[in-house]
């Protein structure tokens, strides 16, 4: 556990990278792959500026990603799995490595997404980005699979030191370039790029993604969530935007708001339903804790459930994995 909290921490990492550590791992992952050291190392201030010096590069030869990374990471990976075996080996990357992999993929997949679409002026471009991206070492964010090879070997210690001091890198035989690790990453507890007043992540030269819980959004999108109107959310074309919006107003706010009608009440809670054009219909139960807060009053609670609900009693009943014929408690709290 020492392991995957120390590597959650590098994914984590924000602020100015440490050039020294991360240009002597780099050529410590040259010397362990048996290449002479590069002979030039270029800092820039974002993966998407890397993307631009890398794009300009002349004189740096072919790509050694594979003698750097892939080779070393897949000779390591067969010598552990003919070490511990196949139960042992799938152990420890189920308490290592898989405890960062999906949210790890996730933040660089939509940093690869945000990459694109940013140095995309023409549809023919693309390609060639995409194709910059695959040279490129993830640095900090390899922190998933370095995890599982932490304390056991020391073939891998080249790119563990770059991750930890700073983010992406591209490996050519005569020239490396770094990118710096973000100024600012916000999260929510699941994991996603998530933040309601600007971007959930940015780097040094103004490189951001926008995103609310894990969906992203334009910029000026977030503008607008602190004036939001129950007519606003109405009048939101766009399903997902519209979506984010409710979560941000509150469903319950919206419903006390928008002069919305109960469907259903019985002894369990009142059920609402919010028609919405163009998405699912939004269902929610209102139910009142029955047991009184230090000061007498009765919490009231709004508990979202799936549109096909039909009465409230469903709805709670479903909340707690059960048929709403069988919801039968003995006694609320």
């Amino acid at each position: 556990m020492q392991y995957v909290n120390a590597w959650r921490a590098v994914v984590a990492a924000t602020g100015r990278a440490d050039r020294g550590a991360a240009e002597d791992g780099v050529r410590l992952a040259y010397r362990r792959a048996g290449l002479a050291e590069p002979e030039r190392i270029i800092w820039a201030d974002s993966p998407r500026a890397a993307v631009e010096v890398v794009e300009k590069l002349s004189g740096a030869g072919r790509s050694v990603r594979e003698e750097v990374r892939t080779r070393p990471w897949a000779e390591e990976r067969r010598r552990m799995y003919d070490e511990l075996g196949p139960a042992g080996w799938s152990a420890l990357w189920s308490a290592t490595g898989a405890q960062l992999w999906e949210t790890t993929a996730a933040l660089a997949e939509r940093i690869r997404t945000g990459i694109v679409a940013g140095l995309t002026t023409r549809p023919e471009d693309e390609s060639d980005i995409r194709l910059v991206l695959l040279d490129a070492v993830l640095g900090q964010h390899d922190a998933a699979w370095l995890a599982a090879f932490d304390g056991r070997g020391d073939r891998l210690t080249g790119l563990a030191e770059v991750a930890r001091n700073a983010g992406w890198w591209w490996p050519y035989e005569h020239a490396v370039v770094i990118s710096e690790r973000p100024d600012e990453l916000h999260r929510d507890e699941a994991g996603r790029l998530d933040r309601g007043d600007g971007p959930a992540l940015s780097y040094p030269d103004g490189f951001a993604l926008y995103a609310w819980r894990g969906m992203p959004v334009p910029a000026e999108f977030l503008d607008g969530l602190a004036s939001l109107t129950p007519e606003r959310i109405r009048d939101e074309e766009n399903a997902e935007l519209r979506r984010v919006m409710l979560e941000y107003y509150g469903y319950d706010r919206y419903l006390s708001e928008s002069g919305a009608e109960p469907v259903h009440r019985d002894e369990t809670g009142i059920l609402w339903r919010i028609a919405l054009e163009g998405d699912e219909d939004v269902v929610m139960v209102e139910v009142v804790n029955s047991t009184p807060e230090p000061d007498g009053t009765h919490r009231t609670y709004w508990l979202r459930v799936p549109p096909r609900t039909r009465t409230a009693k469903e709805g709670v009943a479903w909340t707690f994995g059960l048929e709403g014929e069988a919801y039968a408690p003995l006694r609320q709290t």
